[in-house]
């Protein structure tokens, strides 16, 4: 099967790249090598739509060594690291549609081909394979046995098609899963975000006032690493429960016109649209710094930035000038698309590490059970979650404690109290 990368040339780098990633992947590795022995998904048609970065490609030869006849592109036109995808045809001889800023016709291009595939498992990164199955390809579908989302807007996307009767064939979120989203979500988004952001700008962060929009996983993550290189975090949310959260953690609280006019830099991780608007660039400092970490680049209202301004230029790699009809200047990082992979390189291995192993073992699970499940999202089954988070354990070197017979009787029990 033809591939579209950018330099196949480019192959030698990314090979040493993923091998950098795979030492730091034991929990992968392990599964890896299960896979090769079982070959679990023999046969099996999968189509992805990731991220493709060094992680990705360690997954990606993990589902091939387990028997998948696998195939791959972007799901985001600039988190693509082309070294990796050069790799991943010439060294292991999966097909990959991917080219570091695509654009958007390029991009549902590469969408097509994978699913030209015909796959009968999808593994999505925004739920676009699944979206343009129900879309445009609906003749595939009957092929397909259920697929994997990974990401919040993905899921969003999948609940909403389901509530509405329109999903037709599970999917597993292994976004939910607790060894994805506690870790991922919050230690990988935050670190990685934070390190986007340094790469585009080399800013200072102590001192600054940081605007974090959206207090879930993501957004803790966030705000966690912004406040401990010193900058003072304000959270915009929605949700009462989470700006309570926000509260009781120690930051500000307030809508975005508000900190519209003290933020120093924005960063949304929302999985919603327009969260900031054209009415409140004016209301920024001059030389404000706003940037995405949510899967879309619809978080942020560009087509209102460009209406409020007067002109634009790229002033440095990543980051494009807006000067506005008031005189300011406000700075877009990456397009506005995910920061973290558009200026650096996502998250750290060892947190991608358990996220793809839940996608590992949910494309397993989906072999074994696909035939018995309803049309609608599933979570990552809590077996799958606990084996995940103990091989991590047992790859750091730590042990846990296990419950005496007496303690299990009396968790069990109901007649037993004080």
């Amino acid at each position: 099967m033809k591939s579209d990368v950018k330099d196949i040339k480019l192959a030698k780098k990314g090979r040493l790249r993923i091998e950098w990633a795979e030492q730091n992947m034991p929990v992968l590795r392990l599964i890896k090598k299960r896979f090769e022995k079982e070959k679990p998904l023999k046969g099996v048609r999968l189509a992805a739509c990731l991220h493709v970065t060094t992680e990705t490609a360690c997954l990606m030869y993990t589902l091939k060594a387990g028997g998948a006849d696998a195939v791959l592109c972007a799901s985001n036109p600039l988190s693509t690291q082309d070294d990796v995808a050069s790799s991943l045809v010439k060294d292991f001889g999966i097909p990959t549609f991917a080219i570091k800023g695509e654009d958007n016709k390029t991009y549902y291009k590469h969408i097509a081909a994978a699913l030209d595939h015909r796959p009968r498992i999808t593994m999505d990164d925004g739920a676009d394979l699944v979206s343009t199955l129900h879309t445009e390809r609906t003749g595939q579908i009957k092929d397909i046995i259920g697929g994997t989302e990974e990401t919040t807007t993905g899921v969003i996307r999948l609940r909403s098609m389901a509530e509405k009767g329109v999903l037709k064939f599970p999917v597993v979120s292994v976004n939910d899963a607790s060894t994805k989203h506690f870790f991922d979500n919050r230690y990988g988004t935050g670190q990685s975000t934070i390190d986007g952001i340094l790469r585009a700008t080399n800013r200072l962060m102590a001192g600054s006032v940081f605007v974090v929009c959206g207090y879930g996983w993501c957004g803790k993550g966030v705000a966690m690493r912004a406040h401990g290189m010193g900058a003072n975090i304000v959270i915009v949310e929605t949700d009462p429960i989470r700006a309570i959260e926000a509260v009781m953690d120690g930051y500000r609280v307030m809508p975005i016109r508000d900190a519209a006019s003290i933020g120093d830099m924005f960063v949304t991780v929302t999985g919603d649209i327009n969260v900031i608007r054209k009415e409140h660039f004016p209301l920024m400092k001059d030389g404000a710094i706003i940037c995405n970490s949510g899967h879309f680049n619809v978080e942020i209202d560009i087509d209102g930035l460009k209406k409020v301004s007067k002109k634009r230029r790229i002033i440095r790699e990543f980051v494009e000038e807006y000067t506005l009809k008031n005189g300011k200047r406000v700075n877009l990082l990456g397009e506005g698309r995910l920061i973290n992979l558009a200026a650096a390189e996502g998250h750290p291995s060892s947190v991608m590490d358990m996220s793809f192993a839940n996608q590992a073992l949910s494309a397993e699970f989906i072999v074994k059970e696909g035939s018995r499940l309803a049309r609608k999202v599933y979570a990552v089954p809590e077996k799958i979650d606990k084996e995940i988070a103990r091989l991590k354990l047992e790859a750091m070197g730590m042990k846990i404690d296990r419950l005496t017979k007496e303690q299990e009787k009396y968790l069990a029990s109901w007649e037993m109290g004080t």
